[in-house]
């Protein structure tokens, strides 16, 4: 019974609440041991929040027992990227050894929308240190140790949500929040073979969470299926007038059954360049799969620097966001090596390069919006490799530096995207096939990796769950 709870999806849970079939209380104490129990053996966890957990799960089963139902996320555990402020003396770290006992009296807003939608904190979670802002280049860029991956104990879990992916994969938390500048929510769901949500630049209210990249910085949901990923983002999304960049766009999920749609599809030109072998097999099956669903038609875009745009905008921005912890010298307390000293060198982008990069970012949104105006999304590989070994820099991996189009162009020009996992590699590994949308369109890339997931089991299977 156990290990059915620890994998359903969320909207099994929250109909078993409902019906008062499960308790909220119990269900925290299970994620609340198994958080404490299993979560150092992935490097997962920095904070156990036991205590506002259990009064939260307390004050959800007596809400439901009155009949106050708030919705499908009422008593539902979740952890959260450790970048996201939490008042009551819990720590907000950054992932980062100089703001292990850093605190704050305040919730950032993705937290508070989250208790008002019932959803129990049960869990600070690790990351990649101030979310790989510094230019890491391997998996131990982090004072909680690397990110270790539920399928194998010597594979990363990607960064730089690490913690919210391998936590959701291994059945700590029925879902996550995690953060995306550049890949840090599709690369931890694509490595732990779970689904994670990039939503809109601006969907979501950063408030209270650590800034990175002012104009590339995104917060959203991890969970084992692209239903939990829409749920989530139901709760969390919507202007907020703590963060001038929210946008007032409503969201309302659209989940309604998808029997007889027909979606079009779009793949690059070139997109699986640099891939592993076993991803591109993983993809090629996934487009047999898609065509079940509708078309898919190679599509081509200008060509753009795509990839260098973005970096530039990522390294000017990040050498501004931590400028005071550069002069100051804290840099050197950091935990990889690397990250105490790549920062001065992105001192030297010139501020033209920096405004140059903005202007062609502009270019590139609308260049992208004209290829996926005729089409329901464009796919492609999660990562261009499964996991990699937790002794190998980036750079010495097979295929660690191969190109990224799909995330440049992705996050330069702030589209919602989702990576539901697809396969295995022969060393048990999980690959992962992304869906990448129009400016917000999240109803959309949802219902096809809700309708991929209907015809697929890959989001049924889940590593030992100890």
């Amino acid at each position: 019974m156990t290990g059915e709870v620890v994998f359903a999806p969320v909207r099994a849970l929250a109909e078993a609440i409902r019906a008062r079939r499960l308790s909220p209380v119990a269900l925290a104490e299970l994620f609340l041991d198994r958080l404490e129990r299993l979560g150092p053996r992935y490097n997962a966890v920095v904070t156990v929040t036991r205590e506002r957990a259990l009064t939260a799960a307390r004050r959800a089963e007596r809400e439901i027992a009155g009949g106050r139902y708030r919705g499908p996320l009422h008593g539902i555990p979740y952890g959260a990227k450790d970048l996201l402020a939490t008042a009551g003396g819990i720590p907000t770290t950054w992932g980062a050894a100089p703001f292990r006992a850093q605190r704050f009296e305040f919730d950032a807003t993705v937290i508070r929308k989250l208790d008002e939608a019932g959803a129990v904190l049960t869990a600070k979670l690790a990351m990649v240190e101030l979310a790989g802002g510094m230019g890491y280049r391997q998996p131990h860029a982090s004072f909680t140790g690397p990110g270790i991956n539920p399928w194998r104990p010597d594979a990363w879990s990607g960064g730089s949500s690490s913690g919210s992916g391998s936590a959701v994969a291994a059945g700590l938390v029925p879902f996550a929040i995690g953060s995306e500048t550049w890949g840090s929510i599709l690369s931890p769901a694509a490595n732990c073979g779970i689904a994670g949500l990039r939503p809109t630049y601006g969907r979501v209210s950063r408030h209270g969470a650590m800034a990175l990249s002012w104009t590339l910085d995104k917060l959203g949901p991890l969970g084992l299926t692209a239903d939990d990923c829409g749920l989530v983002l139901a709760a969390i999304a919507g202007r907020d007038p703590a963060d001038p960049t929210s946008a007032r766009r409503p969201f309302h999920y659209d989940d309604r059954s998808l029997a007889g749609r027909r979606f079009r599809f779009g793949v690059l030109e070139g997109v699986t360049k640099g891939c592993e072998a076993a991803v591109i097999a993983s993809f090629e099956r996934s487009l047999e799969t898609l065509r079940l669903m509708g078309t898919v038609e190679e599509v081509r875009l200008p060509d753009l620097p795509w990839e260098l745009t973005a970096r530039t905008i990522l390294w000017a921005e990040a050498a501004s966001a931590f400028e005071d912890l550069v002069e100051a010298g804290t840099i050197a307390e950091l935990t990889a090596p690397e990250d105490r000293y790549t920062a001065y060198a992105r001192d030297a982008i010139l501020a033209k390069d920096y405004l140059k990069a903005l202007r062609l970012r502009g270019v590139m949104a609308r260049d992208v919006d004209r290829v996926l105006a005729g089409l329901d999304a464009l796919v492609a590989p999660g990562r261009a490799t499964a996991a990699t070994p937790l002794d190998v820099e980036f750079r010495s991996a097979v295929g660690g530096m191969a190109p990224d189009p799909m995330g440049a162009i992705g996050n330069a020009a702030g589209l919602p995207a989702i990576a539901v996992p697809n396969g295995f590699t022969d060393a048990g590994l999980p690959t992962s096939l992304q869906f990448m949308g129009r400016a917000w369109d999240e109803n959309t890339v949802l219902a096809a990796a809700r309708t991929y997931q209907a015809l697929t089991d890959w989001h049924r299977r889940h590593p030992p769950s100890g």
